[in-house]
């Protein structure tokens, strides 16, 4: 299954791939901040976090990498280090509260990534893989930079969340929904998904050895 990139196509992408790095580079600011790094600390934990998973994504299927092509995400995720920084001087921000900008990137990237593979002419099941990669990888950057174990893999659904709305996208495309609506679907229900996993403490089984 291949979309071709129509202009109409290239606008939603446009805007779901800003959302996702707003979203995501906040969510590495608040998790960065519980450690007290400095400004420039949270700069670079916010650009790995918002801009990582796309640009693994992108090397992988030999694309020019998004925020070098077009700088706009770069100073997207440049403006929101610095003005989540402000404000939680400003406010008290509790410590969880970065759980929500985080499912949120999950289910922006998670669309965006399948969406850009697809176009790519990548087979459907490496598509949503690849809707996995980049929904997931910037957390895991920010984790290991942050010197915490990455939320991906200890974590309630969060992966799990995000390859099953990756299908969930492509299968509503396959039915031939319009993609705008398609990726409107997909991306609140890995959301929800993800909230409801966090609020329920919902996840896979644990690797155990038998003792």
């Amino acid at each position: 299954m291949t979309l071709h990139p129509t202009p109409a196509l290239i606008d939603i992408l446009y805007w779901i791939t800003l959302i996702a790095v707003i979203v995501s580079s906040a969510s590495g600011v608040l998790q960065a901040g519980f450690k007290q790094f400095d400004l420039f600390g949270v700069i670079i934990i916010a650009i790995a976090t918002g801009l990582g998973g796309g640009s693994l994504r992108d090397v992988l299927l030999d694309r020019e990498v998004f925020w070098i092509r077009d700088q706009m995400f770069f100073i997207a995720s440049l403006a929101s280090a610095i003005v989540i920084f402000i404000t939680a001087r400003l406010m008290v921000i509790p410590h969880r509260f970065f759980l929500i900008p985080d499912a949120a990137g999950l289910a922006t990237f998670g669309v965006a990534g399948t969406l850009v593979a697809l176009m790519a002419g990548a087979p459907w099941l490496v598509a949503s893989f690849m809707g996995v990669m980049t929904g997931t990888m910037g957390g895991i950057f920010r984790d290991v930079l942050s010197n915490e174990p990455p939320v991906v893999f200890q974590s309630q659904l969060y992966a799990t969340v995000s390859w099953v709305g990756s299908l969930l996208f492509i299968s509503l495309l396959f039915m031939n929904l319009d993609v705008t609506w398609s990726a409107i679907i997909a991306g609140i229900s890995m959301f929800i998904a993800r909230l409801l996993a966090i609020r329920f403490n919902l996840s896979l089984p644990r690797f155990r050895f038998k003792s």
